[in-house]
């Protein structure tokens, strides 16, 4: 494999923080998905109290619900390594990480458009931006009744109440420096507004590191899978077209590739093949070692002759092929040159 072909192949992990297997990692992160989705159902309760909600958050709840009852369906095949549940998974994971980026985008554009609606001239608009209004009612500080920098407290004598006094509030005007309007550049460059962003950055570094692990388990598992329904064969690439491909699982041929599973888990396979079924060094000592850790955990052996038979072909001390059939001729000329001896 090429420099080139390594600097920009998607990483495969092969463990989960280096600490737990790939089967665990998937488990939690499945987990935490399964959390995050439940806010769904929780945001819709809100409505029964007749807090506004924008259309944007609406169709976010919504696909929440949507997306937990997906989650809850495909989370109980990871234990049972399902190639096309965990397939599916994956491809879903992926799915939901694109949705969710875009809602966090619509969300983050329209809370910068408020802040810098607090910090200019425009205060006492309609907050700009999708959902703005619902976050301009719930931030707390948008469109206060004056628009001051700083408030003076005087004191002053009081002659009704001899031992007191009396506070006046001065409230002195802001020459501010912001922009005459709200914009999306004004409110990206408040202090608050950067410590936003690399939050959200962080969260995200973190979300694809979970793409990753997902993809990852998905291919380990369609690959074991490939091992176990071919007994007869000794390499992943055994029936493939292409000697640097694995065959497709979903194949019409292969027990999985039957009715609208298979033809569902032909297009994800498809839709990256070359990751999903593409050849890499160390891929079958990678396999190997991964059947041996799930054979002790599930107390199966390994099928006889096949790894005693591969073992051999490998390591080339295997018996002398068998002498090819001697014809009945051949058989009868042997005899004559034995009797003439």
């Amino acid at each position: 494999m090429g420099f080139a072909t390594r600097l920009f192949r998607i990483p495969r992990p092969q463990t989960f923080l280096y600490l737990m297997s790939l089967r665990t990692g998937t488990e939690l992160i499945t987990l935490s998905l399964l959390l995050n989705k439940i806010s769904g159902f929780y945001g819709l309760l809100a409505l029964l109290t007749g807090f506004h909600v924008s259309p944007l958050q609406l169709s976010m709840y919504i696909y929440s619900l949507i997306a937990l009852l997906i989650t809850v369906l495909l989370a109980s095949h990871i234990r049972t390594q399902s190639p096309f549940h965990c397939l599916a998974l994956a491809c879903f994971y992926i799915l939901d990480s694109v949705i969710n980026a875009a809602y966090t985008t619509a969300f983050a554009v329209t809370w910068f458009l408020v802040v810098s609606q607090h910090h200019s001239d425009a205060n006492g608009n309609k907050a700009p931006g999708a959902g703005g209004s619902t976050i301009d009612d719930t931030s707390g500080f948008t469109s206060p009744q004056y628009n001051v920098s700083h408030v003076d407290v005087a004191v002053a004598p009081d002659q009704g109440i001899p031992p007191g006094g009396e506070a006046i509030t001065v409230g002195q005007p802001g020459f501010s420096t912001t922009a005459s309007g709200p914009s999306l550049g004004h409110g990206v460059l408040q202090p608050e507004s950067i410590s936003s962003i690399f939050t959200i950055c962080a969260l995200w570094a973190v979300r694809v590191y979970f793409v990753l692990v997902m993809m990852s388990y998905a291919r380990l598992v369609l690959r074991q899978h490939l091992l176990t329904v071919s007994k007869s064969n000794t390499s992943l690439h055994t029936g493939s077209k292409s000697s640097s491909m694995a065959e497709n699982p979903f194949a019409p041929h292969m027990p999985e590739g039957r009715g609208w599973k298979g033809k569902l888990g032909r297009i994800m396979v498809g839709l990256g093949q070359s990751y999903w079924l593409g050849s890499e060094e160390g891929d079958e000592m990678w396999m190997n070692q991964a059947q041996s850790l799930r054979r002790r955990e599930d107390g199966t052996s390994p099928v006889p002759g096949v790894v005693e038979r591969e073992r051999r072909r490998r390591s080339g001390t295997g018996p002398p092929p068998p002498m090819p059939p001697l014809q009945a001729g051949q058989y009868l000329r042997v005899q004559d040159a034995t009797d003439g001896r």
